[in-house]
């Protein structure tokens, strides 16, 4: 059945690959957005310029807006744009899909060797800090971890959306990757330089950007509701990407092992002193299955090492 849907944010990364499935599938799509990034979906899409942190903006660009049947927020990084959604969209959207991180696990780190599930999270008790600057720019990447937490925290505890939180894990993509960190390993081992790591076998949760774009469509279709994780099988870690790099470039690796805490800031982008996955259980018994990381990571870094030329 076709449907009414909005996508916030849609012109970079895995948000494109979102917005060609779901018109490839027939939905009536809009995208909302700052207007800077360009996109290639012409007439196909409807838009609306608006900033997503500005809460008198949002609520004036969508005052007229006929009912959305889902809403996919790739933009809430906070509890203040989670407040914002609440406001604009609470009784206006059928299904509330915000796109989370597997760092809202971060903090847990280390106190279990197992992947971690959407119950190890009390995410209703996550204090809300409401003197924090959320929107000042030059504290973004400082206060992604607290952010997309307390942006859970506040979406659940406030109970007004139909809401979905997507926990996903790290996504590596191609050269259109602006991340860069799949990048990074791939320069490493085209320059023949060593990578210093701390635990070869601290694996962590990836997914590629079509297996995340088809699980967030997968995601809008169905009626449950919560937090979910979302990951391929086959966890990495930063030692496994390197290799895995030099094996598909033929090239010689090399790896040093970092024991000194003093020596941190040499290490790479995934380098994590303990094990940092997922437990995908919950989408499983929902009826879902990832792929594995083996069916994607060689063709990706061949990408990359194209990109380079």
């Amino acid at each position: 059945m076709r449907k009414n849907i909005l996508v916030i944010g849609g012109t970079r990364y895995f948000g494109k690959l979102l917005v060609q499935r779901l018109l490839s599938a027939g939905h009536q799509v809009t995208i909302a957005t700052r207007g800077l990034a360009p996109d290639r979906f012409g007439a196909r899409i409807g838009r609306i310029r608006v900033d997503r942190r500005d809460q008198d903006a949002m609520l004036a660009a969508f005052a007229d807006a006929a009912p959305y049947d889902i809403v996919y927020d790739q933009m809430c990084y906070n509890p203040l744009d989670a407040a914002i959604a609440v406001k604009v969209f609470a009784g206006k959207v059928k299904r509330y899909v915000m796109a989370s991180s597997i760092e809202v696990y971060r903090g847990q780190l280390g106190q279990q060797d197992d992947p971690f599930a959407e119950t190890d999270i009390n995410v209703l008790a996550q204090p809300i800090d409401t003197h924090y600057p959320w929107h000042d720019a030059a504290l973004a990447t400082r206060s992604y971890v607290a952010g997309k937490l307390q942006a859970e925290a506040y979406l659940y505890r406030d109970g007004s959306l139909p809401l979905v939180t997507v926990r996903i894990g790290h996504v590596l993509g191609g050269p259109e990757d602006f991340t860069g960190r799949l990048a990074y390993y791939v320069e490493l081992v085209r320059q023949h330089a060593p990578l210093r790591y701390s635990n070869a076998s601290a694996a962590s949760s990836f997914l590629n950007p079509q297996a995340i774009s088809d699980f967030l469509v997968w995601v809008g279709a169905q009626d449950f509701h919560g937090p979910i994780n979302a990951a391929c099988d086959g966890a990495l870690s930063a030692f496994d990407i390197y290799h895995q790099a030099a094996i598909a470039l033929d090239a010689p690796a090399s790896a040093l092992p970092v024991t000194s805490l003093t020596r941190a800031g040499e290490l790479s982008p995934f380098d994590y002193p303990f094990p940092f996955r997922l437990d995908t259980t919950r989408a499983s018994g929902l009826g879902y299955r990832f792929g594995h990381s083996d069916d994607w990571i060689e063709n990706l870094i061949r990408q990359h090492d194209l990109a380079f030329v």
